[in-house]
């Protein structure tokens, strides 16, 4: 089953495998599966046509995938192009959200450590 050119995996259960487009998570999918009248455990290989054909029309009514990074990347720009604390943050490659920067913010600085550790170096053992 493919849907806005993403291949939905057949082996997973409709609700998980749903969640590999960009866009539709764990209570999106469940949404969908609920208006198109499907069991969240079903598997997508088990699916009728005319079920696969209503589950794809209802995600796709949705902003997704291509047109969602879009839409998220002009906000993105907007609040840089405006200069807002937020924008900033981005520009600077910082946590966005209120997150404390003492610790715990490699993930968003690029993982870089900055204390030197015991300042001994490890022997080669030969």
């Amino acid at each position: 089953m493919r849907v806005s050119g993403i291949v939905i995996p057949d082996t997973k259960h409709l609700s998980i495998a749903l969640t590999a487009v960009y866009g539709v998570g764990r209570v999106r999918a469940k949404e969908v599966l609920a208006k198109a009248g499907v069991p969240e455990q079903t598997l997508a290989k088990d699916l009728s046509p005319e079920k696969e054909k209503e589950i794809r029309s209802l995600i796709e009514a949705l902003t997704i995938e291509g047109d969602l990074r879009r839409e998220i990347s002009g906000n993105v720009k907007r609040l840089k192009d405006i200069k807002a604390y937020r924008g900033l943050r981005h520009m600077k490659g910082l946590p966005v959200r209120g997150q404390r920067t003492k610790t715990n913010s490699r993930t968003v600085r690029g993982n870089v450590r900055k204390t030197m550790g015991s300042g001994r170096r490890k022997l080669e053992k030969t």
